[in-house]
């Protein structure tokens, strides 16, 4: 990774400056907004100041009283004879690492679409899991592939759904994320193009930026995937992954169509591209059935180069952090010596759980189902009844809403909620560019419904208070 940054690169990052004044503080916070949100890394030098100047087209003093207010409040410091670089205030936690950080014991967190696990099925399951684990006691407890049962369970999971699978092309993961991880490291090197939603799950977009991959975007609107997007990418960029959520998307919770997939399958096979499928969301289907996987549409063609993530996380707790993927056997054996660098295993005692949580069967999820169904409609309730401006599809299955404000004030609304006791993200940290989706809000409906209601009208108060422009510093930036 480069040390230093050039002006040209900070220039392209930075939001517009014309017409903001002053224009010094406002470049301070475009560069601090950059810092926190990772855009621009830690202890990199930051551009000489007539360079960045003539970038902006700004005179050099006004980028020179910008640098004075980021070393002034914590962002860069200088060294003598090597420049300024990029840091951290000490009171301020890396976004990254505050992303999982459990809210203030005040705030209503919507930032979290994920539910909890009630405790009576916890203590069952823990109940049937304390005689298996003394056996596995014995052992030294690494086992990269993941407990045979757990992916036998796996397997048979995917066979019910309309897609025949053996234990030997399931490996288990700490989640999906963790499966996502393994997947670029394996087979995507430093430049290499991943056709990826827009707007898309913000932790999967920054594995890829981290991974050094670029992002080919393709919409999702209301009206859907635009298929024939997605097909001009796979002609123009031929990307070596396309990461698509086609079952209840995160976060538009929208349900991609059958032909939609069959094309996508077929252009994805004409260009040689790997095809990573995020089903997390896919058993939480609340008006229809579950969908089949996506890659039993691509049997006919061989399903060798898709590739299915899937994980606990959504549809029974985030806390066991189990997940897994689904490829070829050959494929799964490499993936599985790409964990040994840095992960011997995941932990017996979750996939033990994970595994009897599974053969409990759908009983428990069906309960889950029809609350979330309930949650549901009591959010779109509140949101008609105190917002009646803001504008939404009520989703096929997932867990959220995504909301049209009707104005791009969704950064400077998330921050003034914080002093409401609400913690959401705008729609901004879903997008695959700054800037975008401004107008939009995630809301979960995991909460139950007067918690629900009680969010939306704290919404309203703020929304009728009227906004300001954010301040970069304060957002807590936690999405899961």
């Amino acid at each position: 990774m480069t040390h230093a940054l050039s002006a040209r690169q900070l220039a392209a990052l930075l939001p517009g400056l014309s017409g903001a004044r002053p224009v010094y503080r406002h470049l301070f916070e475009g560069v601090s907004a950059l810092i926190l949100d990772g855009r621009v890394p830690l202890h990199v030098r930051l551009p000489a100041e007539r360079a960045l100047a003539t970038a902006l087209g700004l005179s050099r003093p006004t980028v020179t009283s910008a640098y004075e207010l980021l070393r002034e409040h914590g962002y860069a410091h200088s060294r003598r004879g090597s420049g300024t670089w990029t840091a951290l205030p000490e009171e301020v936690v890396p976004h990254k690492v505050s992303r999982a950080l459990p809210a203030p014991d005040a705030a209503i967190d919507l930032a979290r679409a994920a539910p909890g696990l009630p405790s009576e099925v916890l203590d069952d399951a823990l109940a049937r899991v304390a005689p298996q684990l003394a056996v596995y006691t014995r052992g030294s407890g690494y086992h990269p592939y993941g407990l045979p049962g757990l992916r036998a369970a796996v397997a048979d999971r995917f066979t019910r759904r309309g897609l025949p699978t053996v234990p030997d092309q399931v490996l288990i993961t700490s989640g999906a994320q963790h499966a996502l991880s393994l997947v670029l490291g394996l087979l995507a090197a430093p430049g290499d193009r991943v056709l990826v939603e827009n707007p898309s799950y913000p932790n999967a977009l920054e594995a890829v930026r981290r991974a050094r991959l670029r992002l080919v975007p393709t919409p999702v609107s209301e009206d859907g995937w635009d298929v024939e997007a997605v097909e001009a990418a796979f002609r123009g960029a031929v990307p070596r992954l396309a990461l698509l959520t086609p079952d209840f998307h995160n976060p538009t919770g929208l349900l991609m169509p059958e032909e939609s997939r069959a094309r996508i399958a077929r252009a994805a096979r004409a260009y040689g591209t790997w095809l990573v499928i995020d089903e997390t969301m896919a058993g939480l289907a609340l008006d229809g059935p579950a969908p089949a996987p996506f890659a039993s549409r691509a049997r006919s063609g061989g399903a060798g180069g898709v590739i299915t993530l899937g994980s606990m996380s959504k549809t029974h707790w985030g806390g066991l952090r189990i997940g897994w993927l689904r490829a070829p056997a050959q494929l799964v054996t490499e993936l599985a010596g790409q964990r040994i660098a840095t992960d011997l295993g995941g932990s017996v005692l979750d996939q033990l759980l994970a595994h009897t949580l599974l053969d409990a069967g759908d009983g428990p999820l069906r309960g889950r189902l029809e609350a979330l169904r309930g949650q549901r409609a009591a959010l779109a309730d509140a949101l008609a009844e105190h917002l009646p401006r803001w504008t939404w599809q009520l989703p096929p299955g997932g867990l959220s809403l995504w909301v049209d404000l009707g104005a791009p004030v969704a950064t400077a609304l998330a921050e003034r909620l914080l002093d409401h006791g609400v913690r959401i993200e705008s729609g901004a940290c879903f997008a695959t560019d700054p800037g975008v989706f401004e107008n939009r809000l995630r809301i979960p409906y995991t909460m139950p419904p007067a918690v629900l209601h009680e969010a939306v009208r704290r919404m309203a108060a703020t929304m009728a208070e009227g906004l300001r422009a954010p301040s970069p510093a304060r957002r807590p930036h936690l999405v899961v």
